[in-house]
Order: C-alpha cells, then structure tokens, then sequence
C-alpha cells in the first residue's frame, strides 16, 4: 500500500462483496463498467490525477480473487459505495458474494491491518452493518439488512483476529 494522507478525515472502513460467482475472476474495469451502468461518476479531476483508465468507479480497493489488490478511487476522493456514509469513509470490495479464497482472506487481512495501522482509530464494518435499525434497539439484525454485503460477518472476523470462519473460505481444489 502507497503512503496515505487523511484529507477527508476517515472514520471507517466499509467492507463489501462484488455479489458476483464466489471464486469466479471480476476485474476492476469490469467493476467500473457495473458503476457506470447504475450511473456512478468520478470527478473529472479526480480521474485525471488518479485511475484516468476508471470513470466510474465507486470504491477506493478491490481484492480479486488471487488476492491482488486494486486501487479505484483515492483514499482523499468521495467514493460511491454505501449511501449517506460515503463522505468520510473508505470502500474496499471483496469479488465474490460470501466464500473468499485464502488469497483474499489474506490480502483482506493485509489491507486492513495496513490501514488501521495508519487510522487506528477508523471503523471497521461491513456495508450490511450500515442498515438502518429499524425497530430501534440499538443493534442491527439480518431482518433489517438492506444488503446482505460483504455475505460474512466483519465483526466476528475482526474478533477472531482476522481470521475466516471455515464455511466462508473457497476450498482450494
């Protein structure tokens, strides 16, 4: 990960699937043509200084499934991932809908290791996490979730120290 400011005073990071095949290759620019359908667009000279290649993008990386990572937007620019809680957050997806190879697992765990290193006092959650509490108890449950995004839960992954529960890692055969 390149050296990074925080000119947008981030608080959280938002942790998001591709809802695509689990373990079936998406590359960014075809992430980037997805956004540009559901009319996402990228400042003019935000693309000029970053990405030019990537219009529409909405998050900041992506993590395929050989575990490399993508950048899409800069860590300082708006991103387009979850709605009224872009402004002081970042977006990292995850291809794949809720099972995720040992790649990304670990990538995942690099990222956001490398990131709360830097921010360490950002959020961590998943975009389902950001579902209105709907029967105001304070905590948000599967029956409130407008997605089920990223398909795994982030803060029982955080708790088990980055690591995967079994049924949410693509077998390796």
């Amino acid at each position: 990960m390149r050296a990074m400011t925080n000119p947008r005073a981030i608080t959280r990071l938002v942790i998001h699937c591709s809802a695509s095949p689990n373990g079936r290759p998406v590359s960014i620019a075809e992430i980037d043509a997805w956004h540009k359908a559901r009319g996402f667009h990228r400042a003019p000279a935000a693309v000029l200084r970053w990405n030019p290649t990537l219009k529409h993008i909405g998050y900041h990386f992506v993590i395929g499934v050989d575990g490399a990572t993508s950048t899409g937007r800069s860590e300082g620019e708006i991103g387009a991932h979850v709605v009224g809680a872009n402004i002081n957050s970042l977006g990292l997806c995850m291809v794949g809908t809720d099972s995720f190879t040992p790649a990304q697992w670990l990538a995942l765990r690099n990222q956001v290791g490398a990131l709360i290193e830097f921010l360490p006092e950002m959020e961590v959650v998943g975009h389902r996490d950001l579902s209105p509490d709907k029967n105001g108890d304070g905590r948000i449950t599967s029956d409130e979730w407008l997605k089920r995004c990223p398909g795994f839960d982030v803060a029982a992954w955080l708790a088990n120290g980055m690591r995967p529960e079994t049924a949410h890692v693509l077998d390796a055969t």
